[in-house]
């Protein structure tokens, strides 16, 4: 994912607590990867509490169509908190990309065989204005680390995906995912 064009079929994990919007952030990769007329496979998986518990869900993005929707060694993770990333950082793979949010995530042993993109999402969230916007900032750091969609397709993903309740909330949603993205270039 280091070059200027990514390499499909893209298979990755995004993992946190809930609430921290993990669900959200998977369906809005699928989703713009959908609008540039990938196959795309997104399944979530989260804990009986939801809220406060562990939430993960995998996303395929491809050329051509998905074999199977499960993800066993993925080749990015978007980790959001410490747990998912003693659980999940073992299985990527060699050469993969661990984007993860530093602000919450210290004191593992990273792996020397990946790539480690520390992010200071929740801190930028913070700085917005509210922690809710974690998951976005991490969305566009994905973005802009992989270049697996365009900007143009993630703002669709994002007006399609956001409820009709909170569509004022997509001006900051947008906000957080430049932010998101101006980190990684």
């Amino acid at each position: 994912m280091n070059k200027n064009e990514c390499k499909f079929p893209l298979n990755l994990v995004i993992a946190g607590f809930g609430g921290q919007g993990v669900l959200l952030a998977g369906k809005l990769i699928a989703e713009a990867g959908l609008h540039e007329g990938r196959e795309v496979s997104w399944i979530p998986s989260y804990g009986p509490e939801m809220r406060g518990g562990t939430a993960n869900c995998t996303v395929i993005i491809s050329d051509s169509e998905i074999g199977s929707p499960v993800v066993e060694n993925p080749d990015v993770l978007v980790i959001m908190n410490r747990p998912s990333m003693d659980k999940f950082l073992p299985s990527l793979k060699k050469d993969g990309v661990c984007i993860y949010n530093k602000s919450l995530i210290e004191g593992f042993k990273p792996r020397s065989d990946v790539k480690m993109v520390a992010v200071p999402a929740s801190d930028l969230a913070v700085q917005m204005g509210s922690t809710k916007l974690l998951n976005m900032v991490l969305v566009g750091s994905f973005m802009a680390n992989s270049k697996a969609f365009s900007e143009a397709s993630l703002a669709y993903a994002l007006k399609k995906s956001i409820s009709a309740k909170h569509q004022d909330l997509i001006p900051l949603n947008e906000k957080a995912i430049d932010e998101g993205a101006k980190f990684i270039a």
